[in-house]
């Protein structure tokens, strides 16, 4: 272990440019099919989410990185060359197939049942081993299948204390899913087909079989390169949350083989709290953007309340100063910014939060509230930028003008109102 006088230092201006570079959120947007992978090869995981206040989630993500592109080439990556393939990570997402042995590592954690619901789930699945077999037997004779394709044959009922009680089929189907035993094939109206694996991945799926430290050992060097600069906590908490077995172990490893590097971040005279890696392979970049002024080219743009950018909400405020938190479930009266806020990206700051909607009827992306930080409020500068993204964000879902119907700070009202 290095002493904290060896340590590199970085600015915490440099370690937001490192990270936001890792995210293709920096520099000009280069849309296009073949940028669907680099894209997702970076981020790890594109997360899942039904809410379609203004796009679906992962189609937002790829929009703040990419701009436009056409529905249907992203379909025909996911479902047709089949390189991506929905699993769990930081929840429900669509995860690279090339990662499959990654993932195959956590459907045996998951089988293994250590936690108090995987016991649940295994007791469960023990006492309906024949409504399991039923399941399995109709999608090997009719290949894939919505969940209404199948009968409610389980002997017990799943009970959970929450809505998810009684519902059998799609119980089933979700632990079955968790296990890798059963895959999502392809979508109808949103509804999810269901079938066996050898229905929803290609041939060339790595067949590797991987030790838990050896998944460990990659997924904890893909969560870091996507972070950029990440603590222990961001890595465990990003890609394949929470399953991390050993990770100080492997850390601790990677840093003596030097494959990751122990950074400190010092902020005037003082240092960032905690102990920041960054990915050895991270280090050109690192020196080109504390060499070269100007190296660094930022972006405005909105985010997903679920980017992988911001979906660590600590972290967040560790590199940003910025405080987010998901108001969707939160009652209107009590929500402070509103119900789909979408994080505004300015170069290397988080500056503001916009509340939009997307009024399909009308083709009308309906601004509801724009709220900026203190510092970014007291000035126009950003004004024209945040417009061009709000006018980005509305061709791409779609939508024929902008209306504004809440409050926008008094700096950008003009150049924001009179855009749109």
């Amino acid at each position: 272990m290095r002493s904290a006088q060896s340590l590199r230092t970085l600015s915490p201006t440099t370690a937001r440019r490192v990270a936001l570079s890792r995210q293709h959120l920096a520099g000009s947007r280069e849309a296009g099919p073949a940028r669907f992978l680099d894209v997702v090869r970076d981020l790890c995981c594109l997360q899942l989410d039904p809410t379609q206040v203004v796009a679906r989630s992962h189609l937002l993500v790829l929009w703040s990185r990419l701009g436009a592109f056409a529905l249907e080439d992203l379909e025909s990556f996911i479902w047709k060359e089949r390189q991506l393939f929905e699993y769990f990570a930081h929840c429900a997402s669509l995860v690279l197939t090339e990662d499959f042995p990654i993932h195959r590592t956590r459907m045996r954690h998951f089988a293994a049942g250590s936690s108090p619901r995987e016991q649940q789930a295994a007791r469960w699945l023990k006492d309906n081993a024949g409504f399991r077999r039923y399941i399995v037997g109709e999608l090997r004779r009719k290949g894939p299948l919505p969940s209404d394709a199948f009968e409610d044959r389980s002997k017990t009922d799943w009970k959970s204390g929450g809505w998810n009680t009684g519902r059998n089929v799609n119980q089933m189907l979700e632990l079955l899913w968790g296990y890798g035993l059963v895959l999502v094939a392809g979508r109808t109206v949103g509804q999810r087909l269901w079938g066996l694996p050898e229905h929803c991945l290609p041939a060339w799926t790595p067949p590797d079989v991987l030790s838990v430290r050896d998944a460990v050992r990659l997924a904890a060097q893909r969560s870091l390169r996507a972070l950029g600069v990440a603590q222990a906590a961001h890595i465990r908490r990003y890609f394949v949350r929470d399953t991390y077995p050993g990770l100080p172990e492997v850390l601790s490893d990677l840093e003596a083989e030097g494959r990751i590097v122990r950074v400190r971040i010092r902020d005037g005279s003082s240092d960032w709290r905690g102990t920041w890696y960054v990915h050895a392979d991270e280090l050109p970049l690192i020196d080109t953007l504390e060499a070269e002024e100007g190296a660094w080219e930022g972006r405005t743009v909105l985010l997903s309340p679920f980017d992988n950018l911001i979906c660590d909400r600590a972290r967040t405020e560790a590199l940003w100063g910025f405080r987010f938190r998901l108001e969707i479930y939160v009652p209107r009266a009590q929500r402070q910014y509103g119900y789909f806020v979408m994080p505004l990206l300015h170069g290397d700051r988080l500056i503001g939060r916009v509340d939009p909607e997307f009024d399909r009827e009308h083709g009308r992306l309906v601004i509801n509230a724009v709220h900026a930080e203190e510092e970014a409020a007291r000035s126009a500068a950003p004004a024209r930028a945040v417009a061009g993204a709000l006018q980005s964000l509305a061709a791409f879902v779609g939508a024929r003008e902008i209306r504004y119907l809440g409050p926008v700070p008094k700096a950008w009202r003009r150049a924001l109102v009179t855009s749109a």
